[in-house]
């Protein structure tokens, strides 16, 4: 965020507030990126490879487990509600989009390589009909 943590606290009551701006930040951008793409496959491919490359991600992995964990599993949240659905929009299928966040989820653990990405997007996309 380039600012100190005392003036971070002052917009943010706690690390789980900061974490959760930090989360609907970043969904907000995952989404446009989805919906700017030109194709379903593109939309997967370039979000695969956000996620894949993302830093703060990688350093959650491996400096904050706990609250990572949270933030994945959170079905009900807000948040993992919204980008399905944008994803459900983008790829005209809720099913197709509940397969495509779970595979984008698992890069948040294990990211892929930009081939990895894009192979996996159009097996994802040919396989599910999306």
């Amino acid at each position: 965020s380039e600012v100190s943590r005392a003036t971070l606290y002052n917009h943010y009551r706690d690390k789980d507030s900061v974490l959760r701006a930090l989360a609907a930040s970043e969904v907000a951008r995952l989404i446009a990126i989805a919906q700017s793409a030109t194709n379903s496959t593109d939309a997967l491919a370039a979000l695969s490879i956000q996620i894949s490359n993302d830093g703060a991600l990688a350093s959650m992995r491996l400096r904050d487990q706990g609250a990572l964990a949270t933030l994945l599993i959170a079905q009900s949240d807000p948040l993992w509600i919204s980008f399905q659905g944008a994803l459900a929009q983008v790829l005209d299928d809720e099913n197709s989009a509940s397969l495509a966040l779970r595979w984008l989820i698992g890069q948040v653990i294990a990211p892929l390589t930009l081939i990895q990405s894009r192979i996996q997007a159009e097996a994802l996309t040919l396989r599910a009909d999306f």
